[in-house]
């Protein structure tokens, strides 16, 4: 066991003896210790129930023959963060919660792991933590927060946000949009809709990393402790076969996942963080596999920001295992590995729900009828990004626009032009220096966009930047431009009233203006110190996964 090198012998007796301090007594130091990691606060709902959750975890591993070791790290909250300087932050909490999750560890010599993860940024961490690590280990999600009512319908955050721009243009008062944010969010859980967190959830469950159906019970069913004491048990069957992340995250894994995030029309983050996912198990993965995936897949899932119905409502379905069952009949799935000990197949076989037919579970199609015959994003290159971008496909018909550059040099100028009724019907906003040096930490511009559809312009309009998109975002949009402004991207060299033209069916994003002959715009230097400086100095192309390890 690796934790022998703490225990084992005369000259750990000071180890021991620290170990004592906390309650374990001779027979629980002589079992495997068992890292349980989760990523609780009481700061937002995405996290509130990981801390419960957690105790099941310990119970299952004690049950099993092991000693939990609980390690807590930090979560910063994107609903919260959001169009504020806190968004900085997000993304590079990635980093951060890896990094963390790897030292507590590896610096306690564990033999197991197992992460307990709730809102974006923490899943994909969990992941690349596994990967580094490459102990026997896997994901639980804490799961998706109940949809809430309001005047009749089903309402999430991404209502709150679209509701904000509706009520900038005089479409609701103050006191519709206070019914919308008092009722959007119910309880414990991450944003309902097919977002980053149920995106990158299902994710994980693709690659094998969650057990399958673990990850889509809700927050607050009855089932998701028993879930948390059934993944403790795994985990260490998981340790006796010693079978790990690096046997699970292969290139067959990366390549479904990739197809389940464009049949579920997912968030375009999913990208950023399966390249980062990649990187750190040693895998090769570039942006042309999620554009295969994507022309290759058709959307199957009729969920929000651009669909109809939320994650309780997949999970009602039959969750991922019913979303993967449609895209396996496709012929879209390999076989591989899972945390289970089975195939993916296998679990697919065991899983009741993925053989339930489609009438009575409208939120997944047949994949012979779908939504739309590809997946909901694809990958461009052109004048404007040579090393590539990604436009959101999901809540449009349109796979072309042209128009004048509106060219703006922060998140918050752009939305104080929205808000100000300055954006015109065949506009194409322009959002720079916001990347991940650039921002610094690449902020999502969920503000911007959503009040653009609160607004009733999401349809008439085009956004382009080297930040990111909410999993909430829909409408054209383009993002993730890369190289960013901040190091010497062609969006420096933007001026107000360029001609932009965005071409899906050729995969291009250009312009006519004459870039060359133009001097870049400075970037802004928003930080000196801190944790957002080194990040800045450390951090990778998006076309990379926005990774800051080598």
């Amino acid at each position: 066991m690796n934790s022998d090198a703490i225990k084992t012998g005369p000259a750990r007796a000071p180890a021991r003896a620290m170990l004592r301090a906390t309650g374990l007594d001779d027979a629980a130091i002589a079992k495997p210790l068992v890292a349980v990691v989760h990523s609780w606060s009481d700061v937002s709902p995405c996290n509130l129930n990981l801390r419960a959750l957690a105790e099941h975890a310990k119970a299952g591993i004690r049950a099993a023959g092991g000693t939990p070791v609980e390690f807590n790290t930090i979560t910063v909250t994107d609903g919260i963060a959001m169009g504020s300087d806190g968004m900085r932050c997000s993304l590079p909490s990635r980093e951060t919660i890896a990094d963390s999750i790897e030292l507590a560890v590896s610096g306690h010599c564990l033999d197991a792991v197992l992460v307990l993860v709730g809102c974006d940024k923490t899943i994909p961490a969990a992941a690349m933590a596994l990967a580094r690590l490459n102990l026997p280990g896997l994901v639980l999600y804490g799961g998706t927060i109940a949809h809430g009512h309001c005047s009749g319908r089903k309402v999430t955050v991404q209502d709150v946000f679209e509701a904000v721009g509706a009520h900038a243009a005089g479409k609701i008062d103050d006191a519709e949009l206070a019914r919308v944010e008092r009722s959007a969010c119910p309880g414990a859980g991450a944003c309902g809709g097919q977002y980053t967190a149920n995106t990158m959830a299902m994710v994980l469950t693709t690659m094998g990393l969650s057990p399958m159906g673990l990850n889509d019970i809700p927050a607050t069913h009855t089932d998701k402790p028993a879930a948390a004491k059934r993944c403790g048990e795994l985990l260490m069957q998981l340790l006796a076969a010693n079978l790990r992340p690096r046997d699970i995250i292969t290139p067959t894994a990366l390549r479904n996942a990739t197809r389940a995030v464009a049949g579920t029309a997912g968030s375009t983050n999913a990208v950023l963080h399966l390249l980062a996912i990649a990187h750190e198990a040693g895998v090769a993965l570039d942006l042309e596999t999620f554009e295969d995936a994507s022309r290759s897949t058709p959307v199957i899932a009729d969920l929000k920001p651009g669909g109809r119905y939320t994650a309780v409502e997949l999970f009602e379905a039959g969750g991922t295992a019913r979303v993967l069952a449609e895209l396996r009949a496709a012929g879209l799935l390999a076989d591989a590995p899972t945390v289970s000990g089975r195939s993916l197949f296998a679990e697919l076989d065991a899983a009741p729900a993925a053989a339930a037919g489609n009438a009575a579970h409208p939120v997944v199609l047949d994949h012979r009828q779908p939504l739309s015959a590809r997946g909901g994003y694809s990958i461009l290159y052109g004048a404007l990004a040579p090393e590539g971008c990604i436009v959101k496909l999901a809540g449009h018909g349109r796979s072309r626009h042209e128009g004048p550059a509106r060219v703006f040099d922060s998140e918050e100028a752009a939305f104080a032009a929205v808000q100000a009724r300055q954006i015109q019907p065949g506009d194409v906003i322009v959002i720079r220096f916001e990347g991940p040096a650039g921002g610094p930490g690449m902020r999502e511009m969920l503000a911007v966009t959503a009040a653009l559809v609160g607004q009733g312009l999401g349809n008439d309009v085009a956004l382009i930047t080297d930040g990111r998109f909410s999993g909430a975002t829909y409408g054209f949009m383009v993002g993730h431009m890369a190289p960013e402004a901040a190091r010497g991207g062609p969006l420096a060299r933007l001026r107000e009233g360029d001609r932009i033209v965005i071409d899906v069916s050729q995969r291009r994003i250009d312009t006519d203006a004459d870039l060359a002959r133009r001097e870049p715009t400075p970037a802004p230097v928003r930080v000196s110190h801190g944790a957002l400086a080194k990040y800045a100095r450390l951090v990778s192309s998006a076309s990379r996964g926005a990774i800051t390890t080598a």
